[in-house]
């Protein structure tokens, strides 16, 4: 059990830590429900106002929001449904079978992780007009189908959580791969799997500049593109509506946390990512 001295020490420490990394979010707030003249004021407004409905609705005029979030919406849940699926599948496989050249096979996945995103974007993009898939959402959902780091999450996963007798004794019993991964992977993988979701997610959510390629038609747009109109609407000037903006389109990640939080901070804690 900790000493009640060190127990303060460590919240004299934790207080301040989480107050500061919320101010953001807290400014985030202030800010979209003010006026332009009260955030810049002198001294600033430090608590929030009474303009969210106001901005909100000059939000809505200047772009077509609730279709950029359903299509955000989309993207994100079918691209992180099939990311996670295939990264603890092939992670599971990875940690738990021994086939030829396994190891070479995840040491070439590893070097993938090292090539910079933006090396990759003119090939793909090309490979993508070629495919005819421009102006789709198939370039948002397959490039990232197969995620080098999330295989890695779920093979270090598995092994810390999955024990090789158990599935032998599963094999023993007749049980195919599938039922094998399903009645022993799955159970063991859960904090992992919802650990990388809740990552994936996010990704997914705030990724801008491959859906600004891909994507022509406004009625396509995801929430980053959409949202990146409102400086051409209104200019850098007017904070409260593209704080507005910011404000709705952090709420789903925050309600996934929440929801996720125990599983993730499990995950997190628990030897998931450790070599």
């Amino acid at each position: 059990m900790k000493s009640r001295p060190r127990m303060w020490v460590q919240h004299l420490v934790l207080v301040p830590a989480a107050a500061l990394f919320a101010f953001p979010f807290y400014w985030l707030v202030v800010m979209s429900t003010s006026r332009t003249s009260d955030i810049f004021g002198s001294p600033p407004r430090l608590i929030p106002g009474s303009q969210l409905v106001a901005n909100i609705g000059r939000l809505f005029d200047s772009v077509d929001f609730h279709q950029a979030f359903l299509n955000s919406v989309f993207v994100s849940v079918v691209a992180t449904a099939v990311t996670v699926t295939i990264a603890a599948l092939s992670g599971f496989v990875f940690a738990m079978f021994r086939f030829p050249a396994r190891d070479w096979l995840f040491a070439i996945l590893l070097v993938t992780m090292t090539l910079p995103t933006g090396v990759m974007l003119v090939p793909m993009f090309q490979i993508y007009v070629d495919l005819g898939w421009i102006n789709t959402y198939l370039p948002l959902i397959v490039p990232g189908a197969a995620s080098a780091f999330g295989i890695f999450w779920m093979r270090q996963a598995a092994r810390e959580a999955v024990s090789y007798e158990v599935i032998e004794a599963a094999r023993v019993d007749g049980a195919g791969f599938l039922r094998v991964f399903w009645h022993v992977g799955v159970p063991a993988l859960r904090p992992a799997i919802a650990g990388f979701t809740v990552f994936q997610f996010m990704w997914n959510w705030n990724e801008y500049l491959w859906p600004l390629l891909v994507l022509n038609d406004s009625a396509l747009y995801t929430l980053p593109v959409a949202l990146q109109q409102l400086n051409g609407t209104h200019g850098t000037s007017d904070y409260p509506v593209v704080m507005a903006a910011t404000l709705l389109a952090t709420i789903p990640l925050i309600v996934l946390f929440l929801f996720f939080r125990r599983m993730v901070m499990s995950s997190v804690t628990s030897g998931a990512v450790k070599g």
